[in-house]
């Protein structure tokens, strides 16, 4: 049984017979203890406070039988890893898939999206573990609320662990003279004459040893395995 925030997608998936719903990370319409395994695959570096990041495994963990698995892949922070560059660097002809991500030109552009402010309780559980990866050597810092988020140039190292990607349509081309907000289509086109959006999605990319770090501060779980995987941290955990 899949889910996923996009109702596009999941229509894709009832087109093919699969099952699959549409739903929030943070609250799962399943039953408690109703799994035997769950999987999250780049889902979890979407969100922007350490609590909201803890908050979903947590809900991932309460979905899991005791004794069940489950397997969690977010992006690393570092895309060289042990002298080795990551498929993300090495692919430099963009993605395949039906969107594409756009090089900006600069890692340095700012945009003045904020991230949501955080209350005391979000303040106190990203101390926590920020305090726990300083522990073991991890130099990551939280995002205050007036802070402006860097775009990252595609194909390229991370500069900030908290940043926005942009993306856009399959198809569209972005002209030197224009700004990140928008794309030209291309000139024989239909759409030729008409300006396309550029989405900036929003990641947290992990540092080693966050993911984690984040995974033991829960008690209701046990990391059976932490490793990296071309540019992504993973674990798999095991529910107590």
């Amino acid at each position: 049984v899949g889910c996923d925030r996009s109702k596009n997608l999941v229509d894709i998936c009832g087109e093919k017979h699969f099952q699959a719903f549409v739903c929030d990370a943070l609250s799962v319409p399943m039953r408690s203890g109703s799994c035997d395994a769950c999987i999250s695959i780049a889902v979890i570096h979407h969100f922007s406070t350490a609590e909201r990041r803890l908050a979903t495994i947590r809900e991932l963990a309460r979905l899991l039988r005791p004794g069940g698995m489950a397997l969690i892949y977010v992006w690393a922070m570092e895309q060289e890893y042990r002298n080795q560059k990551s498929k993300y660097l090495k692919e430099k002809n963009g993605s395949k898939g039906k969107e594409k991500e756009i090089n900006t030109g600069t890692t340095q552009t700012l945009l003045t999206d904020q991230v949501p402010g955080s209350s005391s309780q979000d303040s106190a559980c990203s101390d926590q573990i920020i305090n726990d990866l300083k522990d073991e050597g991890c130099d990551a810092k939280p995002v205050g609320a007036d802070s402006r988020l860097p775009v990252h140039t595609n194909r390229t190292s991370f500069q900030s662990q908290d940043l926005l990607v942009p993306w856009h349509l399959k198809g569209g081309t972005k002209r030197k003279e224009e700004t990140v907000d928008t794309v030209l289509a291309p000139a024989d086109s239909k759409e030729s004459q008409e300006l396309s959006p550029v989405f900036h999605r929003y990641y947290h990319v992990f540092c080693e040893g966050e993911l984690e770090a984040v995974c033991r501060s829960l008690d209701c779980v046990r990391v059976q395995k932490s490793y990296y995987d071309q540019g992504n941290w993973c674990v798999i955990l095991e529910k107590l």
